[in-house]
């Protein structure tokens, strides 16, 4: 299917590739050479999808996968050795900086994005892999997915993506996964929290995507979209203030459209008219 026309008037890097079907976009990863590890180049894509479908409220999910049997290695080496080589030329370490922070910016954006995120978990899950997955809203691995936090065996640090990762997960688990830079699959993911379902094989896959997707569309795209930002000021603002917008919002949304669309739907015994989006 054609891609939505906020899409459409855009040029995007070929390390990602795009596929809409109806109300849902898949994001594909696509560097299987090197198992999908994150260029520059990409994370500038990717930060260009989400900036372009910011207020698409015909996007209503965004699925994220990885080409060839693999979500997301970590960061590009061969970008590294380059960062290396501009970092003598300058005489200073801004390069690194510079770079390190773009893939951040790009976790934030994904993080806050008003779509529903579903991260689809195969083969390699590390590094800036596992930090990708850790702002999705869901997260579904295959089984032996192979997940990790490599940096500190390398001699660096998960700069950008530990905060998100304690935020998945909480600061205990953080703590030993990123220590020990230990690595695990698909059910260890699901115990410690980084996922919230696990699958076998792709026909399993295929049921449950078709099934997340179903519940997607059950929502209100604004009321989906309204709430999730909710739920992220949780973490940041003062609790009697925050009440206070969100009764505002509470009003506003049962006096608008999918509020009076919604309660009439459920009176009628109908699906609303957003299901189908």
């Amino acid at each position: 299917m054609a891609l939505s026309q906020s899409l459409t008037t855009q040029q995007f890097d070929r390390s990602i590739e795009l596929e809409q079907e109806g109300s849902i976009l898949t994001l594909w990863l696509n560097r299987p050479e090197s198992r999908n590890a994150m260029s520059l180049n990409m994370v500038k894509a990717i930060q260009q999808v989400f900036k372009t479908i910011q207020d698409d409220i015909s996007i209503r999910a965004v699925i994220l996968r990885g080409k060839d049997g693999h979500f997301c290695a970590g960061g590009d080496i061969k970008d590294m050795a380059q960062l290396r080589g501009e970092a003598t030329s300058v005489g200073s370490n801004q390069p690194y900086v510079d770079f390190n922070r773009q893939f951040g910016h790009m976790l934030e954006q994904v993080d806050q994005a008003p779509q529903t995120v579903v991260a689809v978990l195969e083969g390699a899950v590390l590094g800036g892999g596992f930090g990708l997955a850790c702002v999705s809203d869901i997260a579904i691995s295959f089984a032996d997915a192979k997940f990790g936090l490599p940096e500190t065996g390398l001699g660096v640090i998960p700069a950008q993506i530990a905060p998100f990762v304690v935020k998945r997960i909480g600061l205990t688990q953080a703590r030993r996964l990123a220590l020990l830079g230990a690595r695990f699959e698909g059910h260890t993911a699901l115990k410690v929290g980084v996922v919230h379902e696990v699958v076998e094989n792709e026909k399993a896959l295929e049921v449950l995507l078709i099934e997340t997707i179903q519940q997607i569309k059950r929502t209100a795209p604004q009321a989906s979209r309204v709430t999730k930002a909710l739920l992220h000021r949780t973490l940041n603002e003062a609790l009697t203030p925050l009440l206070d917008d969100a009764a505002q919002q509470f009003a506003n949304a049962v006096g608008g459209e999918e509020g009076i669309e919604g309660t009439m739907a459920f009176i009628q015994k109908r699906h609303p008219n957003w299901f189908d989006a």
